[in-house]
């Protein structure tokens, strides 16, 4: 979850993902795109064994997360595995590229993914490459929908990579509504206190990506931060001249920081605040009350976005299932999973409590939630479900209520 403070995060890349059969020319294309030997290349079949992520800037796109994957035409037990790895990809692309290979033309591998591709409604390219062996192919002879943009190239000789990537570009979201995290909840000159537990499990000499981007959001509204841990909130209160027009606490210290927050200062978390970023405050909000229904035996999946290293008091392998339990009083079980997991099946969970997302970008978390709501779970996360618990829900919601 931790950053470079001078790098885009990942979230706030556009995800494009790499598809095609193998050796179809996937790996040749990235290095071709970026002018650099990102991708292994290699005339063995399935030299790509697993999706790998690679963030850099891609003129004119501008900050990019190139996704290489398996081949589609895997073979075995473990190519099928693969397969699906591939597939799964999908759901955190934002624009698709299929791989065709110019000597093959379209198999059944491209048409079975290029449907879902128009299922899931990605913005897709298709790329026939190797131009260089088959002189004489032809974008019209070939079976491509018209509603796919489509350009021949060879990333060997480098034939109108150029205009590909013109083409990725026009493929981005025109969306041009400017989001913000806390921006738009501010007016200049106002200062918010941020409240950051430093114990065992954060990152030393570093602040957590919610963090840093809740700090860069308030400085765009021309507003003030002032950041300090839970043991020094309340005497930092008493001793300011002027009052915050808001408290942004870590939900893990939420209940503490309630009880030495005046009534009269808006308070909320980093994981909310993120849920609203992301569209998704409504949906979390509503699957709080679950809590409220659980048996003894009900299973609940906790997930998280990133991939750390877990602590002996870990919030979410530790202080979630603690305080869910003492909540509840109900014995219920508990499974877990982080990074690129979710389970395809979640129909044997009664709920789930999803992390803040701040390291899966904006479809890959829509895609979490649609598959909660085509399941009828009810999912909600971290920061919502401790404000539910500690009965402040109501409080921590009040600074984005317009928003509900």
């Amino acid at each position: 979850m931790t950053t470079n403070l001078n790098q885009t995060p990942s979230a706030n890349r556009t995800h494009i993902g790499i598809f095609g059969k193998r050796n179809a020319g996937k790996s040749s294309l990235i290095n071709a795109i970026t002018g650099q030997n990102y991708a292994i290349v290699s005339d063995v079949l399935g030299t790509t064994t697993d999706p790998v992520l690679k963030s850099m800037e891609l003129l004119p796109l501008g900050p990019v997360v190139i996704i290489d994957t398996p081949g589609l035409d895997d073979e075995g037990e473990l190519g099928a595995l693969r397969i699906q790895k591939a597939y799964q990809i999908l759901n955190k692309t934002d624009i698709a590229v299929l791989v065709i290979d110019a000597s093959f033309g379209v198999t059944k591998e491209d048409s079975e993914i290029l449907k879902r591709i128009h299922e899931k409604e990605i913005p897709c390219v298709i790329v026939v490459n190797k131009s260089d062996i088959c002189p004489n192919c032809n974008l019209e002879d070939l079976p491509l929908p018209d509603s796919d943009s489509a350009i021949l190239v060879s990333s060997k000789t480098g034939e109108h990579i150029h205009d590909l990537k013109e083409l990725l570009a026009q493929q981005a979201s025109q969306d041009t509504i400017q989001k913000s995290i806390v921006a738009d909840l501010l007016n200049p000159l106002d200062f918010v206190v941020l409240v950051v537990p430093i114990d065992s499990a954060a990152p030393k000499g570093r602040l957590i990506l919610p963090q840093q981007q809740t700090i860069r959001d308030v400085l765009e509204a021309k507003a003030s931060a002032i950041v300090v841990q839970e043991t020094e909130l309340a005497e930092t209160l008493n001793s300011l001249g002027k009052k915050p027009k808001m408290v942004i606490t870590d939900s893990q210290v939420f209940k503490k920081v309630s009880a030495v927050t005046p009534d009269d200062i808006l308070l909320t978390s980093f994981s909310i605040l993120f849920a609203r970023y992301k569209g998704n405050l409504k949906t979390l909000v509503d699957g709080a009350s679950a809590l409220d229904s659980l048996k003894n035996g009900d299973r609940i999946l906790i997930s998280e976005g990133c991939t750390h290293h877990r602590q002996c008091d870990d919030i979410g392998t530790v202080k979630l299932p603690n305080w869910i339990r003492s909540y509840t009083k109900k014995e219920v079980e508990f499974e877990f999973t982080s990074g690129t997991e979710f389970p395809l099946d979640l129909s044997s969970y009664k709920m789930i409590v999803h992390c803040g997302g701040c390291m899966l970008n904006e479809r890959e978390m829509k895609y979490r939630l649609k598959c909660a709501e085509d399941a009828k779970i009810p999912i909600t996360n971290y920061g919502t479900c401790i404000a539910y618990i500690n009965g402040i829900l109501n409080r921590s919601l009040e600074p984005v209520k317009d928003f509900l």
